[in-house]
């Protein structure tokens, strides 16, 4: 039986590609806290962050644009606005 094509969707692809230039600005200005204390705290609250954003990642690319990838990036976006709202940076 022949794979299943991903279905890809160019606009969903912006937002993860902009996504990932969101955590890895984050990331960049968390490395470049000279406080090692703050940067584990900071670096702590921001995991679950770069978790769903892996999640969001991987499953577009094994799967490619499904009835998941809404939800997926929408946990995404809240994890990181509130990342935002509570942390200064």
């Amino acid at each position: 039986m022949p794979k299943k094509r991903r279905k890809l969707n160019k606009d969903f692809e912006k937002k993860i590609y902009s996504s990932r230039k969101n955590v890895e600005l984050v990331l960049a200005k968390i490395y470049d806290i000279d406080d090692e204390d703050i940067q584990k705290e900071y670096m702590s609250s921001f995991k679950r962050v770069v978790h769903l954003y892996d999640e969001l990642k991987e499953d577009y690319e094994q799967k490619g644009f499904n009835d998941n990838s809404e939800e997926l990036l929408k946990n995404y976006n809240n994890a990181f606005n509130l990342f935002e709202s509570e942390f200064e940076i």
